[in-house]
């Protein structure tokens, strides 16, 4: 039952009609100061993970080369194109501001926090990842909804699509896994998200949506290091 997807896509859609109606009563300062906990709440979840690793050259070499494929296809770029047609469907979304409804739909649905915690969820029944982010998303959903308008309710539809997908799929992949595979996969995930929170808190602009791949590639490239790489050491 996937109660962690159910979760985050409910706080989305009631976070969004909730800013639509009360958000011009929250000040910029506040605003700016959730986004900073909410950063720091993502450091958190991805430093928790990080310390699982088991295998940190295949990690390493994983990311590099997921990076590298998401940047080659142009994944980030992609994603906001998505967001660009979501926002031709939905006219006035933001008084016209379409970059912030991209980047709305990025963080909601193409987060690295989301699609790890979803596989998570799928693999393990372990639903932790995307509770504490259902958390996040109800305030950060009403924050973006106080420009945007109710519309930020309405990316909660293709975020369920995405989600459902890759919590089914998961369930296929988990018998096929190690425990050590397991292990770098959720490492992988927390260092992007660490990059999400410093791309939520303004430090660094971190290309997260390029970093996807290496959630896949993570899966062979740890076992060809502990099947053929790690015992010649």
């Amino acid at each position: 039952m996937p109660v962690g997807v159910i979760c985050n896509v409910l706080a989305v859609a009631v976070g969004g009609v909730i800013g639509a109606r009360c958000g011009s009563r929250l000040s910029a300062s506040f605003k700016e100061k959730l986004n900073l906990v909410f950063s720091l709440c993502s450091f958190g979840l991805g430093i928790s993970a990080v310390v699982l690793m088991k295998n940190m050259p295949a990690v390493v070499l994983a990311l590099i080369l997921g990076t590298i494929l998401g940047s080659v296809l142009r994944l980030g770029d992609r994603i906001a194109k998505g967001g660009e047609r979501l926002a031709a469907l939905l006219p006035g979304a933001g008084g016209g501001d379409t970059g912030l409804l991209v980047t709305a739909v990025v963080l909601f649905c193409a987060s690295g926090t989301g699609i790890y915690g979803t596989i998570v969820s799928g693999m393990s029944g372990d639903h932790s990842i995307l509770l504490a982010k259902s958390i996040l998303d109800l305030f950060t959903a009403m924050i973006f909804a106080c420009t945007l308008g109710a519309v930020t309710s309405l990316i909660a539809v293709p975020q369920l699509i995405l989600f459902l997908a890759l919590f089914f799929c998961a369930k296929l992949i988990y018998p096929l896994t190690t425990p050590a595979m397991i292990d770098d996969f959720k490492a992988c995930g927390g260092l992007i998200l660490i990059g999400t929170g410093l791309r939520i808190a303004k430090i660094r602009d971190y290309p997260v949506a390029d970093m996807i791949p290496a959630m896949v590639l993570v899966w062979p490239v740890s076992w060809a290091w502990a099947a053929w790489i790690a015992p010649l050491l």
